[in-house]
């Protein structure tokens, strides 16, 4: 999770867009908007989402990754961890 103050708020900003979009996209549903649109705008979402989880997984590498590790066990959990994070991402 991003820490410093300005990568919080990129990320809450990220957020926030995405929220406005979804929003945008219950709207057009309502509204029986056609169907093109409504797959841009959901595949718009999509899009915004891997944004977030991209900078969001950067982030947590830099942080766990960006000092040695204390023990060589340490490292293979870490390592297993983010295999983990990376494998749920990915279906």
């Amino acid at each position: 999770m991003p820490h410093s103050p300005q990568e919080k708020k990129r990320v809450l900003g990220r957020v926030r867009r995405i929220r406005g979009q979804l929003e945008a996209l219950e709207r057009a549903l309502e509204a029986g908007a056609d169907c093109a649109p409504v797959m841009q705008q959901i595949a718009a979402v999509r899009g915004a989402v891997n944004g977030l989880m991209a900078e969001v997984m950067e982030a947590h590498i830099r942080e766990e990754f960006g000092a040695p590790a204390p023990s060589e066990a340490r490292r293979t959990e870490r390592v297993r961890e983010m295999t983990e994070l990376v494998r749920s991402y990915l279906k």
